[in-house]
């Protein structure tokens, strides 16, 4: 699908997670320097609280838009929550965590911070079984091998089926999609990672582009959308550039992670972006013809030479790789395309000044 001609459109923009937490390390400094003018955040640290307030409160969050502000950062997207496994189980307790995303929503709508990153991962959130797959140069990336998990016990609240899943999914945009379309936030939902149901008894539902488009029909609303983490599609089905376009046309790409895997969904290893099997020039090519103009942000980088490996896939080092890469990979994409942020041979958002 080609642009129609004399028609400019915005492109894609570059962000980074950054925590809420400009003092810990280089990370922030460095983004910055790197050119991102796009951040995704977190929700505010508990060391920054008030007596008596919670990190959904509106002064918390309007203090921590205004640290990343400060620093130079729009504020695009909060990806962080609030504690939610009684909602996703149905059990007592989870209206009110219900209430307490609700709270979150309209603050953000106060601030200004337009999407919301949220999932429905019951119990545990992305797993990996290897933190330490040796890549690249002696470089770290995660791995995940389903075999290992068969013996694995349950959790303490026991197994979970997807039908409980999508009945209280269902119930939880029922409650929540008035608020988000009232304060102007969209909702975008990350998938299963991996996308494989059950996982240690627990069933996983964000795991298909059927699902997905199930997704979208159980509560219509124009802030009922998606987080397009490119490594789990990429699980999904062999077509990435297919499903983005199927997604984004509809409007409901509202975030982007990209990253790559190498493998099934059984058996994978993450990899450095220039270095899976999926073309990802192709994708910012699918997202520039739709017209997307939201955010991306490099996901689970690998761990490299002077990085920690502590947080593996978020170390500092291995972000920049990825930043570069994205870069000019977008730069490849729009290059003959006009857009209304930059000609050819002008500095994009990012790298201006």
């Amino acid at each position: 699908m080609a642009l129609r001609a004399g028609r400019a459109r915005r492109m894609i923009q570059i962000a980074e997670f950054l925590p809420p937490d400009p003092s810990d390390g280089v990370l922030w400094p460095i983004v910055k320097q790197a050119g991102i003018r796009h951040a995704v955040g977190g929700l505010p640290a508990p060391q920054t609280l008030a007596d008596g307030e919670a990190p959904w409160d509106f002064m918390p969050l309007l203090r921590m838009k205004q640290l990343y502000e400060s620093h130079g950062f729009e504020l695009a997207v909060i990806e962080a929550r609030p504690p939610l496994n009684n909602a996703k189980r149905g059990l007592p307790g989870g209206e009110a965590e219900i209430d307490t995303v609700c709270m979150l929503i309209e603050n953000m709508g106060r601030l200004g911070i337009p999407v919301w990153c949220y999932e429905w991962m019951a119990d545990f959130n992305w797993v990996r079984t290897n933190t330490e797959v040796p890549s690249r140069g002696g470089s770290l990336v995660s791995g995940f091998d389903a075999a290992l998990l068969a013996d694995a016990p349950g959790t303490e609240w026991g197994a979970l089926s997807e039908e409980t899943l999508w009945r209280t999914l269902q119930h939880f945009l029922e409650r929540v999609v008035p608020v988000a379309e009232r304060a102007g936030v969209k909702l975008a939902m990350h998938p299963d990672d991996p996308p494989l149901s059950p996982l240690r008894g627990i069933g996983r539902i964000m795991s298909s582009l059927e699902n997905y488009d199930r997704l979208l029909a159980l509560v219509p609303s124009p802030v009922n959308g998606i987080t397009l983490c490119q490594g789990n599609f990429r699980l999904m089905t062999d077509d990435l550039p297919m499903a983005i376009r199927h997604f984004a046309e509809q409007g409901k790409v509202f975030f982007v992670h990209m990253r790559d895997v190498r493998g099934t969904v059984e058996s994978f290893e993450e990899t450095w972006h220039d270095d899976g099997p999926t073309d990802l020039l192709a994708c910012l090519e699918a997202y520039r013809d739709v017209g997307f103009d939201g955010v991306l942000r490099p996901d689970h980088v690998p761990t490299v030479a002077g990085d920690s490996n502590l947080r593996p896939g978020y170390s500092p080092y291995g972000r920049l790789f990825a930043i570069g890469y994205l870069k000019g990979l977008r730069e490849a994409a729009y290059r003959e395309h006009p857009t209304t942020d930059s000609g050819p041979s002008s500095p994009t958002p990012e790298d201006s000044p």
